[in-house]
């Protein structure tokens, strides 16, 4: 495997240091306090492995020990990423529970709790995400298997001021009151300076060129990554974590053209580009449901589900009613962002194609591969 490519080397080139994200920070906390409890000691750093493998330590910023229950808090570090998070305080206060309870997930002070369908969690859960919860359930096992433990816990996790924090997000537009969400699907937190992340794809791209290569893949992220490498056994340098920025890979391969480029990502991100935005971020551009009302309207839709479409709380949640309906909204939607990427390419002799899927991986829409001449 080549040195000069892929997502770690476009990480390493940026020269941005990573971050942990909010559910790395509540599995360390949990783990330290769900310890304690069995045991009557903190770990302090506290060892956690992340999804790929990773295994940092976090100091432990508060503790307490108390008849029934432990807590203990770690301070979230976001490397260089201008994040909101950065230097919060997120607890965790780990209860036992009586055998067979399983892990029960409590949203404390600071973290919210979702009031809207369309997200991946059920209305009245805590935000705290798929991969978090998961992440804690196992190291709660870790922790039972080593120590004696049943298993059988209560975990509520809490972020000071993150109520107050929680309105500079989107939270409470998207339903999700009373606090941030514990979110994260690796536990790193990637780190987006626009220039040097943009300079990383360039790189990215000359390196693919220079090994050879005619088929490279322009991904959101680790998930639609996994997506790209099972149904195309793409090697890694083939993969440009082109993160929000579509317009800097359409923009760059544009000038510098490989043979094929496919586009793959979440349905809600790429909704956007196939609305016509170029940069994905949530603060710059937001999922157009109206916009979706009226693609679904091309393929089939009624009046009632479009307006069903346009207030709905997500992107998830008209997709959903879509595929309810027999609508094909995913692969509308990855068309139409097939279509604005080769408007962005301007005749440039690139094939394109879009994979659009869901938190999971699974794909909820996909174009045909097109070439220049459908750009007009």
């Amino acid at each position: 495997m080549s040195a000069g490519g892929g997502r770690d080397a476009q990480l390493k080139h940026t020269g941005l240091r990573p971050g942990w994200t909010t559910g790395a920070c509540a599995t360390a906390a949990t783990t330290a306090a769900y310890t304690a409890l069995l045991t009557g000691d903190f770990p302090d750093p506290v060892t956690i492995t992340l999804p790929k493998g990773q295994r940092p330590a976090f100091a432990l910023a508060a503790e307490e020990l108390t008849g029934g229950a432990a807590m203990a808090a770690v301070v979230k570090d976001a490397g260089d990423d201008p994040d909101v998070t950065h230097g919060a305080l997120i607890r965790s206060t780990v209860r036992l529970l009586p055998a067979g309870s399983g892990v029960v997930f409590r949203a404390g002070p600071g973290v919210g709790t979702v009031t809207l369908p369309g997200l991946p969690l059920e209305v009245g859960e805590p935000a705290i995400n798929p991969v978090p919860r998961q992440m804690m359930r196992d190291h709660v096992a870790e922790v039972a298997a080593a120590h004696g433990g049943g298993g059988d816990v209560e975990i509520t996790v809490s972020v000071d001021h993150g109520e107050e924090i929680a309105r500079s997000t989107w939270n409470p537009r998207i339903g999700i009151l009373g606090g941030l969400s514990i979110l994260g699907t690796t536990g790193v937190v990637v780190p987006y300076s626009c220039s040097a992340w943009i300079d990383s794809i360039r790189r990215g791209v000359d390196v693919a060129r220079a090994a050879g290569l005619s088929h490279v893949a322009g991904c959101t992220g680790s998930t639609s990554e996994r997506t790209v490498t099972t149904l195309y056994d793409l090697p890694e340098i083939a993969l440009l974590d082109m993160g929000d920025f579509a317009g800097a890979v359409l923009k760059y391969i544009r000038r510098h053209p490989v043979d094929r480029l496919t586009i793959c990502g979440g349905f809600a991100k790429l909704s956007k580009l196939a609305a016509g935005h170029l940069d994905l971020h949530s603060a710059r551009s937001q999922v157009d449901k109206a916009f979706l009302a009226d693609l679904a309207r091309t393929g089939g839709a009624s009046d009632a589900l479009a307006g069903e479409i346009a207030a709905a709380n997500t992107g998830l949640a008209a997709l959903r009613l879509c595929e309810s309906a027999g609508v094909p909204l995913g692969d509308l939607v990855a068309a139409r962002a097939r279509d604005e990427s080769l408007t962005v390419l301007r005749g440039a002799p690139v094939t394109v194609d879009v994979i659009c899927i869901d938190r999971a991986g699974t794909v909820v829409g996909r174009s045909s591969p097109a070439g220049p001449s459908r750009a007009a």
